[in-house]
């Protein structure tokens, strides 16, 4: 009877194995600390391949395309000012053809025609600059013709709107001189002609070159020679 209730008494024997509590903590800290696998670089996206990737052209044309194209130019000039200008030009031509015609018959000797041609040139193209030029001309043409005193009011006048400008400066020197007897003053033109282009004192220089008339090359004789 005893044995029979050491017997009952006795716990109750698992038929589960027992576990080593060292596996078991081994078992929680392998759970608890196993990395996790690493994420491959080849597989997340990379911007600058995908940059680089990308066509040079897409990079070329992308802001004119994002912008889209003008089918129209735009053009600053409206045709009321093209058509001005084209006649602005057409006019000064013509301005200049006559200014040559009138150096070219002062070349040839013909005083009376270049003054012709150097007056129209004056009255008609006034407000262009070049028509200060025709004004020498013709200045040098009245002198040679017999109006010397125009002549020598046009080269008074001239010398200051084209003021640094030695054909003028040297004309109106010889004339001072000779026919005003002005020796200081035609020294004073004479010296800014010569600054500027020391040529003036070469008398074949104003007679080949520059087509003087012959009375102004005789005054312009005068003056270099104090005679």
């Amino acid at each position: 009877m005893v044995g029979a209730c050491r017997a009952s008494a006795a716990p109750p024997i698992s038929h589960l194995p027992l576990r080593n509590p060292k596996n078991r903590r081994r078992i929680q800290y392998s759970h608890q600390t196993k990395p996790s696998a690493p994420i491959s670089r080849a597989q997340t996206p990379n911007r600058r391949l995908f940059l680089l990737s990308l066509p040079l052209s897409g990079f070329l044309f992308l802001p004119f395309q994002a912008f889209g194209e003008s089918d129209t130019e735009y053009d600053p000039v409206t045709p009321s000012e093209r058509d001005a200008s084209a006649l602005i030009s057409q006019r000064v031509s013509l301005g200049v053809e006559l200014l040559e015609k009138g150096r070219e018959l002062q070349a040839q000797g013909d005083f009376n025609g270049a003054l012709q041609y150097f007056s129209q040139v004056i009255e008609s193209y006034k407000d262009l600059a070049f028509s200060e030029y025709a004004r020498v001309g013709r200045a040098l043409a009245l002198y040679e013709v017999g109006d010397r005193e125009e002549a020598i009011a046009e080269m008074e006048d001239v010398s200051i709107s084209l003021k640094g400008y030695p054909e003028v400066h040297a004309a109106l020197a010889a004339a001072l001189y000779a026919d005003k007897h002005a020796a200081l003053l035609a020294e004073n033109q004479f010296t800014i002609a010569t600054l500027l282009d020391p040529h003036f004192t070469d008398i074949s220089y104003v007679r080949d070159t520059k087509h003087w008339p012959p009375s102004l090359i005789s005054s312009l004789q005068h003056f270099i020679t104090l005679s």
